[in-house]
């Protein structure tokens, strides 16, 4: 070998070894540094990066329900219970309430979309009953506003439990079980579609979280997330951008966005908030899921097709921008959607993104999981 070969090789050799140290150096965190930042009350963390006219609220801590077995008792609660369980709340007798919201599943299916009567499937993917008292709307597309109005919805879906609700109350009555625990509860053994529906409400909303690690962190126990997860957490409140949307105690803002995924005019299409309001701006938006017991419901998003934390995440850091309409486009056709401007790029590398999911399944802790109760059959 000559020597000129050999200072080439050198060269190239000193080269790829500065560029590999220089990208380590870009790529590498000290967990430690950031961690700290976050060891303490949670009024003391650093600020999250929320973008203007953007309402928050900081992270909070939930709590073990102290009176969950006794409420479990109450008698509404335990008529609620049963009615949700039975299939014979279906025109089939075969499909129930927790034929889609499985407690041993998250309270969801695990499905792409739901399957009901008949063996058809839905459009959507199945949303998790975690903390459903808590929130403000219902539906992906926030067509409810009552628990007791949205439930009506897969009662009558044809692709659902298919029964006509005027008709419930009636095939109810025929079991004496029935007509005594009505009895017990609303002191008359008539039964109405409205007492149905007020039973299973008030059932649903005992259906709560259990904390998580993340509660126990935010409570004081700094030991309960790693540096990594607790780094993950720093980029989910700065960088990742995701507190604009995902805050507060459960996570989520209770609002509508189009993140990108409205399929438009193509195979999955859905146009969300737009068939309910009529209002172009409105195209593709969807109901903000709150994160918590995230582990337990995938798949994710309002079609299901995610399934995979990592995905997600570098969904997210695409930004979703490159599939807007130019103005031109949007001009000639106003419902041709558009992401929502909260949005952007994200620039996370690997190694963040690794931290990142860390963190998302840090916020899953309910482990317990609901036995089935004996349904009425006489």
């Amino acid at each position: 070998m000559k020597l000129s070969d050999f200072k080439i090789i050198l060269l190239i050799g000193g080269i790829s070894f500065l560029f590999m140290q220089n990208t380590l150096q870009q790529n590498s965190v000290d967990y430690g540094e950031i961690a700290a930042q976050y060891k303490k009350p949670v009024q003391y963390w650093p600020a999250p990066v929320i973008d203007p006219g953007v309402n928050w609220k900081e992270f909070e801590a939930i709590e073990w329900d102290s009176n969950y077995y006794e409420t479990q008792e109450l008698p509404e609660v335990m008529l609620g219970k049963k009615l949700f369980f039975d299939p014979k709340l279906s025109s089939s007798s075969q499909v129930s309430c927790s034929s889609c919201h499985n407690p041993e599943l998250g309270w969801a299916d695990r499905q792409e979309v739901a399957l009901g009567n008949d063996h058809l499937q839905g459009k959507r993917n199945t949303q998790s009953l975690f903390n459903i008292a808590e929130r403000k709307s219902y539906f992906w597309d926030g067509r409810a506003k009552t628990l007791e109005e949205q439930l009506v919805g897969p009662i009558s879906a044809h692709n659902e439990m298919n029964m006509k609700p005027e008709k419930l109350a009636g095939k109810l009555s025929k079991f004496k079980e029935y007509r005594q625990l009505f009895k017990e509860v609303y002191h008359t053994d008539k039964i109405s579609f409205d007492k149905i529906a007020r039973a299973l409400a008030v059932f649903q909303k005992t259906i709560r979280s259990q904390p998580s690690r993340l509660d126990k962190f935010i409570k004081g126990d700094h030991k309960a997330l790693t540096d990594q997860e607790i780094y993950g957490m720093h980029l989910f409140r700065t960088k990742a951008r995701c507190m604009n949307c995902h805050n507060g105690k459960y996570l989520t803002d209770e609002s509508f966005h189009n993140i990108g995924l409205t399929y438009y005019k193509r195979e999955y299409e859905d146009l969300g908030l737009y068939n309910i309001t009529k209002s172009s701006d409105d195209v593709g938006k969807f109901k903000t899921p709150s994160l918590r017991d995230l582990e337990y419901t995938a798949p994710w998003m309002h079609n299901g097709l995610m399934d995979d934390l990592h995905g997600v995440v570098s969904l997210y850091n695409s930004g979703m921008q490159m599939i807007n309409p130019s103005p031109e486009e949007k001009k000639a056709d106003p419902n041709f959607p558009v992401t929502d401007p909260l949005m952007k790029p994200l620039h996370l590398n690997e190694h963040e993104i690794d931290a990142l999911v860390a963190f998302l399944k840090s916020i899953s802790g309910s482990y317990y999981k609901m036995p089935r109760p004996e349904i009425p059959r006489k």
